[in-house]
């Protein structure tokens, strides 16, 4: 199979779907970079299944991964909510 093929596959396929955007094979490799850190695989692991030389590279897909890092709890705030828990408990 050819990447002119293959191509072909992405378009239609994303045509059947509904997807009106542009769907193009990269568009399928950077979806599903990340999705791979949204479900908290190790960017190391990421890295790897991609054949990237450097880790830069793969942190780039960390950059679109917003649901993981609107997930991300501050070492602060998490001090933060142990205070009021301790403080609930007194009362």
């Amino acid at each position: 199979m050819t990447s002119r093929q293959l191509a072909r596959i992405c378009t239609t396929t994303a045509k059947n779907a509904g997807i009106n955007k542009k769907v193009s094979m990269h568009t399928l490799r950077h979806s599903f970079a990340t999705h791979l850190l949204e479900a908290h695989f190790d960017i190391r692991v990421i890295q790897v299944l991609l054949g990237h030389a450097k880790l830069g590279t793969t942190a780039l897909y960390a950059q679109v991964a917003t649901n993981l890092l609107r997930e991300v709890i501050s070492p602060l705030d998490a001090l933060e909510n142990k205070d009021k828990t301790k403080n609930k408990d007194k009362s």
